[in-house]
């Protein structure tokens, strides 16, 4: 896995649309493993993941994950009050964009 350092510089090297795209892909996969998904398998961004079987216990998990690798820190109602993979990812996007 590269540094965190790198990563961040090639997020925040990226246009809107290229992060918001990366940013997705980062999240789905950390979610996909917590949920035992393999890449096949679709996941919808826009239902609940509490309603996909996520629990708090485990969104806790992606979210000092996503933390770590992406250098920032999320805010927990940002995971609980919009509870979609597409609210979180439009956050990282715009997160990254002002740091």
């Amino acid at each position: 896995m590269p540094p965190v350092d790198s990563t961040i510089q090639r997020l925040r090297d990226l246009p809107r649309s290229e992060l918001a795209e990366e940013i997705e892909s980062i999240v789905l996969v950390k979610f996909k493993a917590v949920l035992l998904m393999d890449d096949s398998e679709d996941l919808p961004l826009d239902v609940s993941y509490f309603d996909l079987g996520l629990t708090s216990l485990r969104l806790t998990e992606i979210r000092q994950s996503l933390e770590q690798l992406l250098d920032l820190s999320i805010n927990v109602n940002v995971l609980f009050n919009e509870p979609t993979i597409a609210h979180l990812v439009d956050h990282l996007t715009q997160a990254i964009q002002e740091a």
